[in-house]
């Protein structure tokens, strides 16, 4: 696609990222027929094509307003028109440098800005937690409206950790401390803790670690994504750059590992942080892609019970696990359904669009309620076809979202392995 760069852009590496992008697309539409929020409206502008001709003409010089705004907002970020596009246009690169400048460009209304202010401060801050637990407490007292944003407490055992004493093994993982998991599903971690410790791996938090980022980039936040990961990469290192270092990084939230392998491209231009950023993004790992490594340990551990059978799931592939990771698609199963399924489970699919995103998006049903509620009940339909003891997923928010809209249990994969070899 031609693009005539304004000169306010001409020579920033915004506008250089997105001459990149732009000049990669062909307008053939195709992305379109995947996108979930064009599906739900059928608004040319509530698609990839159309938000790319949104961006290319402020990028051109012409003015945004409020209405470019609120269609770049719809984006949920979920990247299943990457997957579809012939050409291999990059749309995640040109929406987060184009919503940055509309941004700069169009004022909020100050509710809204409020609200966005909160999500950047509260979700990777460590008053999370109790905050989150002051509203679960008074859920029944709230609001329908406010009741619906505020996850109900899943009723779970208090999550153990391997014996710190036992768990002594040579070989040893960093796990991404992460904000808004380690108080909407704390078993999450210690499910993956006990499985890496039942094949001989330790996992190891670096205490002084956080937040990976995500949730301030994909608001726009750009610097504060940058100070995560800088943060971070200190907090890693002495784990990294050591005689004796960890072998991957493990991010079991699909969408903060996504972040985190783009983190080199984050941090490209600065001196001192650019090739410890390469460093880490060659460790990092979701656990999908290792556990296909752990199957003849599992299959140890399990025993007989991998040719009786463990039992069944329907499993929800995120879209940072399929489209931006690249870790499960529609035509052939991913390493995660293929792994658990060799260890004798039987893993089911939804009944028609496996892989459409079920509204999640981070912190987008909250800022999307509307949108979001719409794409996770036809979600909830098509797994619950399936007749589902539970529905397993990836991803934090993919779990808390689709648990809000059913009373199937809705679990990290990980979870359901734990308790199979706890058995």
């Amino acid at each position: 696609m031609q693009t005539q760069l304004a000169p306010q852009h001409a020579d920033t590496p915004a506008g250089q990222q997105a001459q990149g992008v732009l000049r990669q697309c062909v307008h053939c539409g195709f992305c379109n027929a995947t996108c979930p929020t064009y599906k739900l409206t059928g608004n040319e502008l509530d698609g990839p094509r159309g938000r790319i001709y949104l961006m290319k003409q402020v990028f051109e010089g012409q003015a945004p307003t409020r209405t470019t705004q609120q269609h770049l907002d719809r984006c949920i970020g979920c990247r299943h028109c990457e997957s579809t596009c012939p050409s291999g246009v990059q749309y995640h690169e040109l929406l987060a440098v184009g919503q940055a400048v509309v941004d700069e460009q169009v004022e909020r209304p100050w509710r809204e800005r409020l609200l966005r202010w909160g999500l950047r401060i509260l979700m990777p801050s460590p008053l999370f937690a109790p905050a989150l637990r002051l509203g679960q407490a008074m859920r029944p007292l709230l609001p329908p409206a406010v009741r619906e944003r505020v996850p109900a407490r899943p009723p779970l055992a208090a999550p153990a950790w391997p014996d710190a004493r036992k768990s002594l093994h040579a070989r040893r993982v960093l796990l991404l401390k992460g904000c808004v998991q380690p108080g909407l599903r704390p078993h999450i971690d210690a499910s993956t803790a006990r499985v890496l410790d039942a094949i001989g791996i330790r996992a190891v938090v670096a205490p002084s670690s956080g937040c990976c980022g995500a949730v301030q980039g994909h608001m726009g936040d750009v610097d504060g994504a940058k100070q995560r990961a800088r943060h971070n990469i200190d907090a890693w290192w002495p784990y990294i750059d050591s005689p004796t270092p960890v072998e991957a990084i493990v991010a079991n939230a699909s969408g903060c590992g996504a972040w985190m392998k783009d983190m080199d491209g984050l941090l490209a231009d600065d001196p001192q942080y650019a090739d410890k950023a390469r460093r880490v993004v060659a460790l990092v790992r979701d656990p999908g892609e290792l556990l296909p490594s752990w199957l003849p340990l599992l299959k140890r551990k399990l025993g007989r019970r991998v040719q009786s059978g463990l039992g069944a799931m329907t499993f929800h592939p995120p879209c940072s696990l399929s489209h931006a990771q690249k870790l499960s698609a529609a035509a052939k199963p991913g390493p995660i359904e293929a792994s658990l399924r060799e260890l004798g489970f039987e893993v089911k699919l939804a009944v028609r669009d496996s892989h459409q995103c079920c509204g999640a998006g981070g912190a987008y049903s909250v800022l999307q309620p509307e949108l979001s509620k719409q794409l996770r009940d036809q979600k909830i339909e098509a797994l619950q076809a399936t007749d589902p003891h539970v529905i397993a997923s990836a991803n934090i928010g993919c779990i808390v979202h689709l648990q809000g809209g059913t009373h199937t249990p809705v679990k990290h994969w990980l979870e359901v392995l734990d308790e199979a070899l706890s058995r």
